[in-house]
């Protein structure tokens, strides 16, 4: 079995001088949770090549066990490192597609033509796609067959306004998940802010925050093995 990752190429946080990317626990813990599983992992971005990593989630307060294990893992980074560009992906040959956060995809993969028809061409082909934290903004314009935006009438959940607002990143992002998912028709839900919170909506699976992360990854390996 083969599950496609997808992470952000971009790194310039709003006009703020400072830098994003993807989240270093959004991505470690479910890399681990396929890995352990057996399942063969490709990672692919906007750029290809090493994704910018948001340097806040580098910060000692924010590692977790996966964090250190792939400090330690000069196999997975090698292989971060070298990330396939998204024009030479195809949906076809992954069994489901998982999003890490970050803020970085706010910018890029929300608005990424390639990255929408990869997430619309998973779903119509019933493969689960799932997201975690800021990931679910992939989804701003994304469509179902019937035109319809992806999420409408979907249960599914993403960061929190009030998290953002925690962040004091507000007016800064492109976008607020929370706000975004409600006004494109989604049944939002959200749980205590900071804890973990999943959603599963069919093909559909969503995780709030970073603490949601690995959640949202067994919750997708439930799903592929429900089929």
């Amino acid at each position: 079995m083969n599950i496609l990752m997808v992470l952000t190429s971009h790194e310039d946080l709003g006009n703020t001088g400072l830098k994003t990317g993807f989240w270093l626990e959004e991505f470690a813990a479910p890399y681990y949770v396929f890995k352990d599983a057996g399942v063969t992992v490709t990672l692919a971005s906007p750029l290809g090549g090493q994704p910018p990593l948001d340097p806040k989630s580098d910060d000692p307060a924010f590692q977790t066990e996966a964090t250190h294990r792939f400090k330690q893992d000069a196999q997975g980074q090698a292989l971060l490192a070298n990330t396939r560009r998204l024009a030479d992906v195809n949906a076809a040959d992954y069994a489901a597609v998982f999003y890490p956060g970050g803020h970085g995809p706010l910018w890029d993969l929300a608005e990424d033509p390639l990255s929408i028809a990869l997430i619309e061409q998973f779903y119509a082909a019933q493969k689960p796609v799932a997201a975690v934290c800021h990931a679910p903004g992939v989804f701003r314009h994304t469509r179902r067959a019937d035109g319809q935006p992806l999420v409408s009438g979907k249960r599914v959940t993403g960061f929190t306004n009030t998290e953002e607002a925690a962040v004091e990143l507000t007016d800064v992002v492109p976008f607020l998940v929370e706000d975004m998912l409600k006004a494109n028709g989604g049944e939002y839900f959200k749980g205590t802010d900071w804890l973990p919170f999943v959603v599963g909506d069919g093909l559909l699976i969503t995780g709030q925050n970073p603490a949601s992360s690995e959640a949202v990854a067994i919750h997708l390996l439930q799903a592929l093995e429900s089929r």
